[in-house]
């Protein structure tokens, strides 16, 4: 096997504002990740896998280096509607997913904010959902998995079988091995529909006491933050609290499960296709642009109000206009987001928030939720919540902007916060090590050393955060 120059092509992160050159190649099972890393071997090469790419970082791409597509093992290969229990390969989505049990009344326990990405890209993030104060992250409904290691064996994990690489696996960014199948357990739900709280908040403090004080009545909650509001009503936004509607709430729920009540309406008011819509949102994507359409947002949300919609509707807001992330132009967006204890989280997003305003690099968008921690290995769980903040990035703002993300990250790191390794791009090795501890890299170095011996496995992220 040779590696053919077709194969040879740039890649992006989901933001595009990363861009990395690799030998792209497609998997179709786990005989070719072998071949893959004998090759890889045979030419001195890296190699990361890659799903549908939507890290906002460069967890999946890997310069001059090979990328393993894994979009490629996409089947289900077995699902039993009585236990809930799914085995998958690892390149099945989260649409293919719930599409296959919602019609058997049940749920995946946790989701991301699109369901485009795929189960081995949410193992390696370990993603969390709008529930993780409840649920937690994705990692602990994950029965078993089987992943290729570089030493050419396959390894079956489970939480007390290989227990150290399953709880390092899950969350390693794929730098231990590479996932082939997972089993999970899916959330059993009695209707297609979930009924959602919104009400209005204030300030930073006001939305930080809604989530903590209404996440235990609800299964999900997500704050909207307006990141350009200033003064006394920095940080103020909207609260959606959901919860799952018991059985007999819904007297049509057969139906409201179906998949055709689900999806996504893919026109704006039935008329105009949404995938045209990012052209006409890039012109408002500048701060006196967003300034105003926070503000008209905030105006809308004072009215309070109960209402019902989809569980795709309520989970995907991602995917509500195809490729958004285009309307923030030729140089792409980083998202920034951090985790911080309950305790220092109010000063320290006050603190980095009047900062983004003095410098005129304003975040365009701020999403808060509610956490707690988790076992592991390269958590980014804390006690506490998150902010993710979107930056609009050009030629003219890279490295201030650069600049101001670095120190944010202290700002964090003083707090006692953590980051998450599917979006920061900025973050150093140094800020890594501080957040992380000495102790927890040199166990997932040792790990490293056993699984993949010659360092074979490697990322841009890797190299950033790790070498």
């Amino acid at each position: 096997m040779s590696l053919p120059l077709s194969s040879f092509t740039h890649l992006e992160n989901f933001g595009h504002s990363l861009h990395s050159p690799s030998y792209r190649i497609q998997i179709k099972n786990a005989e070719n990740i072998y071949e893959t890393f004998r090759l890889a071997r045979k030419h001195g090469l890296t190699v990361t896998a890659r799903g549908t790419g939507l890290s906002y970082n460069d967890a999946s791409l890997n310069g001059g280096g090979i990328v393993l597509d894994m979009t490629g093992m996409n089947q289900i290969l077995e699902w039993d509607p009585a236990s809930g229990l799914v085995r998958c390969e690892s390149g099945v989505t989260l649409e293919q997913l719930w599409q296959r049990v919602e019609p058997d009344g049940w749920w995946p326990p946790v989701v991301s904010g699109t369901m485009k990405t795929t189960l081995g890209g949410c193992l390696s993030a370990n993603i969390h959902g709008k529930n993780n104060f409840k649920m937690g992250p994705i990692g602990e409904h994950v029965v078993e998995f089987t992943a290729a290691l570089p030493t050419g064996a396959l390894v079956t994990c489970t939480p007390k079988k290989n227990a150290d690489l399953f709880y390092a696996m899950i969350s390693g960014l794929g730098m231990l091995g590479v996932f082939v199948t997972v089993t999970l357990k899916m959330k059993r739900i009695h209707s297609g529909l979930i009924e959602v709280d919104a009400w209005h908040v204030k300030n930073l403090k006001h939305q930080l006491d809604s989530l903590l004080e209404h996440a235990p009545d609800h299964d999900y909650i997500v704050g909207w933050l307006d990141t350009t509001a200033k003064g006394k009503s920095l940080g103020r936004g909207q609260i959606h609290a959901s919860r799952n509607l018991k059985e007999g709430e819904d007297p049509n729920a057969r139906h409201t499960m179906q998949i055709e009540n689900q999806h996504l309406p893919d026109r704006l008011f039935g008329v105009m296709p949404k995938s045209l819509l990012h052209y006409f949102m890039n012109p408002f994507l500048n701060n006196l642009g967003v300034w105003s359409i926070n503000t008209a947002k905030y105006i809308t949300a004072l009215r309070d109000h109960t209402f019902r919609q989809s569980h795709a509707e309520f989970h995907f807001l991602l995917d509500y206009v195809p490729d958004w992330e285009r309307s923030f132009g030729r140089g792409g967006l980083i998202q920034y987001q951090s985790f911080l204890p309950k305790q220092t989280a109010e000063s320290a997003w006050r603190e980095m928030l009047e900062l983004s305003h003095r410098r005129g690099t304003p975040s365009y968008l701020g999403v808060t939720k509610r956490h707690r921690p988790d076992k592991f290995l390269l958590t980014h769980g804390v006690d506490g919540f998150s902010l993710a903040m979107d930056f609009k990035v050009t030629d003219g703002n890279r490295a201030k902007l650069r600049e101001l993300l670095q120190e944010f990250d202290q700002i964090v790191l003083n707090a006692g916060g953590r980051f998450y390794f599917a979006k920061n791009s900025e973050t150093s090795a140094e800020s890594a090590r501080r957040f992380l501890g000495d102790e927890t890299i040199a166990k997932f170095k040792k790990l490293k050393k056993r699984c993949d011996p010659n360092g074979l496995l490697e990322s841009d992220l890797y190299r950033r955060i790790f070498k």
